[in-house]
């Protein structure tokens, strides 16, 4: 069915009451924070009731989008230390502490009991549940309680740890590694038990139903959108002369930083004048740190978080050359987000990446320094071609990731996960009917 048809046949249904569940949700923690904030207006805006039950940090939602919170301990923000006797009536809360103590992370387990626990008194308030990659047990919960349940699974974190343990330094870091990530046994078995799943691309799609031991039947191919209206080219802004810019998790392995700055590196050898801004937070002392101080680049090499979004449209709008350096990508919102502006793009062909830029960026094999080298430098060089992939970026994000059609194909899946409920419900009563009359 065509995205016409969808919204031809949604228009002639009443609206949806949606409650969307995010564990962290703060767009500056990650693609799904921007995920629920995008999501969750092209929903309302499709006329539909929309409610965001969230742990801490908070997302960042648009005016008629409501937001319920459910607090936790929060310690990556507090710290161990502030746990009070009150904290301690709370099993959530218990485990939470416990296991940042042992160097887990149980926030998704955490925030699967409150969200549990108030679904079970709110539920009804609510045709449709869908979660953002909590994948806790609290879901089971709500699919027990007759919930209807669309669960959204990004990128499974299997290739994260992957990726972690090999750039491991030591047999103890590879020991935290492991303990960090335990939380993986509580996906895996959640995910097999789950009955209405989406991803956000076919590459995803096809990783997921590997890491978890699923069919691809089961898996709802849905893309992400790009606001094309905030994410869009400023000609009163100048691109600046040789600066670059590029979004990542400035320690994760995973978006194959370290790449980039070596090949950044040699770069500075050809263009002394050249810059790199990078969104994204170092830990301190940590192996990025390390590195750029290695490569004596402190004074070449800027990072900022937290900005807002009209912060970072502004930044790909000043930008010569946008780069997502990615080893793995479950979509590649940066690499949309610097299309949709216009910013020229250089790109690894990690995970969904090649999905969704096509032949709008330049494209280098993911892990390759070298060859990130020379596409920049080709680029820096060659005003033509940059202006050809600036406008042929925005062109391919205007034509096929839309949030609209997202929230139009989303809607449809809502209906079908509520139609399995109902039928569920009548099976369950004429069952019952059944052993009452037999006995």
């Amino acid at each position: 069915m065509t995205p016409v048809e969808l919204n031809s046949q949604t228009a002639q249904q009443p609206p949806l009451r949606i409650c969307l569940l995010g564990y962290r949700s703060a767009p500056f923690g990650g693609g799904q924070g921007i995920y629920l904030r995008y999501l969750s207006k092209a929903l309302m805006e499709a006329g539909h009731s929309v409610d965001v039950v969230s742990g801490q940090p908070y997302p960042h939602l648009v005016k008629g989008v409501g937001l319920i919170k459910l607090p936790g301990l929060n310690l990556f923000e507090t710290g161990l230390l502030s746990l009070r006797p009150r904290h301690l009536s709370s099993w959530a809360n218990i485990v939470e502490w416990c296991s940042k103590l042992t160097g887990g992370f149980s926030e998704p387990y955490a925030f699967g009991r409150r969200a549990a626990a108030y679904l079970a008194q709110h539920g009804s308030q609510y045709d449709v549940i869908h979660d953002n990659q909590s994948l806790c047990y609290g879901l089971l919960d709500m699919q027990k309680q007759g919930l209807p349940l669309v669960v959204t699974i990004h990128h499974p974190i299997k290739r994260d740890v992957d990726l972690a343990l090999k750039a491991a330094r030591n047999g103890w870091q590879r020991v935290l590694i492991r303990r960090w990530h335990s939380f993986l046994i509580m996906q895996t078995r959640v995910v097999r038990k789950l009955k209405f799943i989406t991803t956000v691309s076919e590459c995803s799609r096809q990783d997921i139903a590997s890491a978890f031991g699923i069919g691809l039947d089961r898996i709802r191919l849905i893309h992400n959108g790009i606001d094309t209206e905030v994410f869009a080219p400023q000609p009163h802004i100048e691109r600046q002369h040789q600066m670059m810019v590029a979004t990542a998790s400035a320690d994760q392995p995973l978006k194959g930083l370290h790449f980039l700055l070596r090949a950044f590196a040699k770069l500075r050898k050809q263009y002394p004048k050249l810059s790199l801004t990078v969104v994204g937070k170092p830990k301190p002392g940590g192996a990025t740190e390390r590195l750029v101080a290695k490569l004596r680049l402190e004074q070449a090499v800027q990072f900022v978080h937290g900005i807002s979004t009209e912060e970072l449209v502004a930044l790909y709008a000043s930008a010569t050359v946008a780069v997502v350096p990615s080893l793995y990508e479950g979509f590649g919102l940066p690499a949309g987000e610097a299309m949709a502006c216009g910013t020229p793009l250089v790109c690894a062909d990690g995970g969904a990446l090649p999905e969704i830029t096509g032949d709008a960026a330049r494209m280098v094999p993911a892990g390759d320094a070298n060859a990130l080298r020379q596409a920049i430098a080709e680029l820096l060089d060659d005003p033509a071609a940059r202006q050809d992939l600036s406008i042929r970026g925005r062109q391919r994000i205007e034509e096929l990731f839309s949030w609209k059609v997202a929230a139009v194909q989303m809607t449809a899946f809502y209906r079908e996960a509520i139609a399995a409920a109902k039928n569920e419900e009548v099976g369950d009563v004429v069952s019952e009917l059944g052993v009452h009359a037999n006995g």
